[in-house]
């Protein structure tokens, strides 16, 4: 399996302990520790094969760390997307389309008045890389925006979704995250450094 902690692989071995049962179903803990960071694995299961498990250790599957270069505002959102995954896909795709609406209006600049549009006008801008275009392109399809238009129209409400739909609204925002945050500032730090350079050897400096 793979650490919802760490995300290392690795060969996993359950202990389960029964706690009870009531008019539902019957309960027990699974519980295991992952050898490369150590943290304790919890998942609460039941006889009921129609019930699925619940994680509850760690509370969410963890995900690539937010970089730095993330505002704040945008990152909130994500992180709130993440730790409400596992209890409910629901909840998190509204907050990953929340995320993303904000993101292409206030950072990619679209003018329209609803996601779907705002996802049309910034690929039609031609200044997403391709696979990216395709990325946010595929969170309509998926999401089946034309049947559901509620999801373009009002991003925050909750809504159903499709199996994996909240899993790829949060890698799009990751995706995002580094075309519009984190690329810019690394290429600005390496000019940043060059120009430091030219400057010591009395060359003219990078515009």
């Amino acid at each position: 399996m793979k650490c919802p902690h760490c995300l290392t692989s690795f060969h996993d071995k359950w202990d389960n302990l029964s706690i009870g049962s009531d008019v539902e179903a019957s309960w027990y803990i699974s519980r295991t520790t992952c050898p490369e960071c150590g943290k304790l694995v919890v998942i609460l299961g039941s006889n009921k094969a129609e019930r699925p498990d619940y994680l509850v250790r760690p509370k969410a599957i963890s995900r690539s760390p937010i970089p730095k270069e993330v505002p704040g505002k945008y990152a909130v959102d994500y992180k709130e997307a993440c730790m409400v995954l596992g209890d409910s896909p629901k909840a998190s795709a509204a907050l990953s389309r929340r995320c993303l609406q904000n993101i292409l209006r206030e950072i990619a600049k679209a003018k329209l008045d609803d996601l779907s549009k705002e996802i049309q006008e910034v690929i039609d801008s031609g200044k997403l890389p391709s696979d990216l275009s395709e990325a946010i392109d595929a969170i309509r399809n998926i999401g089946n925006f034309a049947a559901h238009p509620i999801k373009s129209q009002q991003t925050g409400l909750i809504a159903d979704v499709e199996p994996g739909e909240a899993e790829w609204g949060l890698d799009v925002i990751e995706d995002l995250f580094d075309f519009y945050f984190v690329r810019p500032e690394r290429i600005k730090a390496k000019k940043d450094a060059l120009n430091k350079k030219l400057k010591e050897a009395g060359k003219p400096e990078m515009k």
